[in-house]
């Protein structure tokens, strides 16, 4: 039997795992909502009522957005392992080290990270990518659905019928706006639905593989990946590849 000598490490900071909670909460809220609101005809729901989840959900947005931004920034200002250099696949000699883990795990002897693990990265970078998508997607549709800001003054006064206030433009009220000018502004709006609705499936396909891949290799490697997540110490049998 193969002797090991597990030592725990001080690795993800507070930020990072708040970011990740609160991503997962803020995830969690807006799938359920979003699935209930674009089947909001099969659930039988009134105008108000899909007015309600709408606002609902675009709260849960903001915190989303904000919870991303945060983190993006913090990826200047936090340790190494919250950086761009452990979150992206762009260091020098990255594609060799991608090669010897990938070797390693095929070998049956899995190379050990205190960080993100080289393929790691390009899952985190696909994730962060999709969320950056599915932030500004969504914004814009919460301005150009239920008039929120940042950009609903700005749709405002693009669809609001002449001597109209544009501040008394609502959600699903039609009698005080431009016809040609909702339209256009309708037309305008389709490809974000399309980005948001398509990265949508994708930030869930790719969810799912993160959390199966987690497991993998907690149970392959004896790493504690979950646990470190909230206590932000990560143990490890033997030394570490990125252990400075």
């Amino acid at each position: 039997m193969e002797n090991h000598t597990y030592k725990s490490y001080k690795v993800w900071d507070l930020p990072v795992r708040l970011f990740h909670w609160i991503n997962v909460i803020c995830v969690i809220g807006l799938g359920v909502l979003g699935t209930v609101i674009l089947w909001s005809s099969a659930f039988g729901l009134s105008t108000d009522g899909k007015v309600l989840l709408k606002t609902v959900h675009v709260y849960f947005g903001y915190v989303f957005v904000l919870n991303l931004i945060i983190r993006l920034g913090w990826a200047f200002a936090g340790n190494r392992f919250a950086g761009w250099r452990n979150l992206l696949p762009f260091e020098k000699g990255y594609t060799q080290k991608l090669k010897g883990q990938l070797a390693a795990e095929k070998s049956g002897q899995p190379k050990h990270y205190l960080g993100h693990t080289p393929a790691g990265r390009l899952a985190v970078s696909a994730i962060m990518v999709a969320l950056v998508a599915m932030a500004t997607s969504g914004i814009v549709l919460a301005g150009t659905d239920i008039y929120f800001p940042p950009f609903g003054a700005m749709f405002q006064e693009w669809v609001a019928a002449p001597g109209v206030d544009p501040a008394t433009v609502a959600a699903y009220v039609k009698d005080n706006v431009d016809q040609a000018a909702f339209a256009e502004m309708r037309a305008f709006r389709k490809p974000f639905i399309l980005v948001h609705y398509w990265t949508f499936f994708i930030v869930l396909a790719l969810i799912v593989v993160h959390i199966a891949a987690v497991i993998y290799t907690e149970v392959k490697s004896g790493s504690t990946l979950i646990s470190a997540m909230f206590t932000g110490r990560k143990v490890i049998p033997g030394e570490p590849e990125d252990k400075e």
